[in-house]
């Protein structure tokens, strides 16, 4: 059925988007050597793969209700590719850094798929299949830290590249603009004319900004600021972090290391919106304060599982053991991964006409985490490489009161329309 290639399209493409993007991580020590990069600019440059992130994924998710995701996501594949290929070649440093911040733009196609899956699948089954598209697809950072440096770990030093990095960034790129044609052939962008029209129809700016100001749209991207921002900042941090942090001397061996991070935060996404699936669809209740509101309890729940996870990641840092901090980082992925396939299983059930938005909103600004947190990792005035999680963690607890706020009945019931900004079409009632 075209639903279900639509849906291997998205996650293929996605997943590889996702390799690419963090395709600079397992190769920070060799960069690090051949361009005299300190630990501070190597979190800086971590910091840098998400900068562009926020505006691009906002802009993509609206350019996909307007023209369709098939055509937006080969677009932004092709020029990926072709910068991949252009930074195999840079000499000096700003011109590296300037090619992979664009290249870092991989990232935008989250929304994309999104708003493509969306299209395509019934509320029932929304969550489910949004999980599996971005946990499959976000997996793709654990399949760049366990293959690229295995394949391309090797001596590719000769007249084309110099060293292993180059070779990997250049096949990547090439493969990047392959699947953009693939995408473009045999992406179709809705499931019915009806709902491609009804989509289209929802893309001027003032529905726009109505959407993007409301309770419900505000409160899950700062939700997802703490848990896919942090979900970046550890892909592109902690293969360093077990490298510098526990004296691991061994590219591949860290880079393993970290990839048990990506494992989890990828493939257990899909628990997160199955889990929200069910709970609505048998109306259960598992955290009485929000009675009625099922994927927002759900949510909830796991939004503070990431707080205390991450709070043991520096006790287990602490320990001086690095198996000890690889566990510890397996259940902040685990974390990550259950919350934020809750929050993207209520996108699209809130917003069914316009979920491109919706999803560029929250999608773009979760990605600010992913900007922040590596630098508080690698601060300078912080005692120690461990302790910069637990500053992390606790500047997450207002996110989680707000969410408490909004969470409650009498505002999750018109969290869709009331909102922070501009006239409100729905007033707030006690009722649920």
């Amino acid at each position: 059925m075209t639903k279900y290639r639509t849906l291997l399209l998205a996650t293929v493409g996605f997943n590889f988007s996702f390799l690419i993007w963090f395709s600079f991580a397992p190769f920070t020590g060799p960069m690090a050597e051949e361009f005299g990069l300190s630990l501070t600019e190597i979190g800086i440059l971590a910091s840098a793969a998400i900068w562009l992130a926020p505006f691009g994924r906002i802009l993509t998710g609206w350019l996909s209700d307007k023209f369709g995701a098939p055509t937006v996501f080969a677009i932004v594949l092709g020029y990926v590719g072709v910068f991949s290929m252009a930074s195999a070649f840079a000499q000096s440093y700003t011109v590296f850094f300037v090619e992979r911040l664009i290249v870092a733009t991989a990232g935008i196609t989250f929304v994309i798929g999104i708003q493509h899956v969306s299209e395509w699948f019934d509320e029932g089954e929304l969550g489910t299949a949004e999980g599996i598209y971005a946990g499959i697809g976000n997996a793709g950072a654990a399949g760049g830290a366990l293959i690229l440096p295995r394949v391309f770990g090797s001596d590719w030093s000769g007249p084309l590249f110099s060293t292993n990095w180059r070779a990997a960034f250049f096949y990547t790129g090439v493969v990047s603009i392959a699947l953009g044609v693939v995408y473009f052939v045999f992406g179709e962008a809705a499931k019915s004319d009806a709902k491609r029209q009804a989509t289209k129809d929802s893309t001027s700016f003032k529905g726009w900004f109505f959407t993007a100001t409301r309770y419900g749209t505000v409160v899950l991207a700062l939700a997802y600021v703490m848990t896919f921002g942090l979900e970046l900042s550890m892909n592109g941090w902690l293969a360093t972090y077990y490298r510098e942090g526990f004296d691991t001397n061994n590219l591949v061996l860290a880079s393993t290391f970290a990839a048990t991070f990506s494992v989890a935060a990828g493939l257990l996404r899909p628990i997160g919106g199955y889990v929200s699936d069910v709970l609505a669809r048998k109306e259960k209740d598992i955290l009485p304060v929000f009675t009625g509101h099922y994927r927002e309890q759900w949510t909830f729940v796991t939004l503070c599982f990431v707080v205390l996870t991450m709070l043991g990641m520096t006790a287990a840092g602490l320990t001086g053991r690095v198996l000890v901090a690889v566990g510890a980082g397996f259940l902040v992925g685990t974390a990550c991964a259950l919350a934020e396939g809750s929050i993207f299983a209520q996108v699209p059930a809130m917003f069914p006409n316009s979920s491109g938005a919706v999803a560029g909103v929250v999608g773009g600004i979760g990605t600010v985490g992913g900007i922040v947190y590596p630098l508080v990792y690698s601060a300078p005035y912080l005692p120690n490489l461990h302790t910069g999680y637990s500053v992390v963690a606790v500047s997450m607890v207002p996110i989680v009161l707000l969410t408490a706020w909004v969470f409650q009945p009498k505002i999750a019931s018109v969290a869709n329309q009331a909102g922070f900004v501009g006239r409100q079409e729905t007033t707030v009632t006690s009722d649920d």
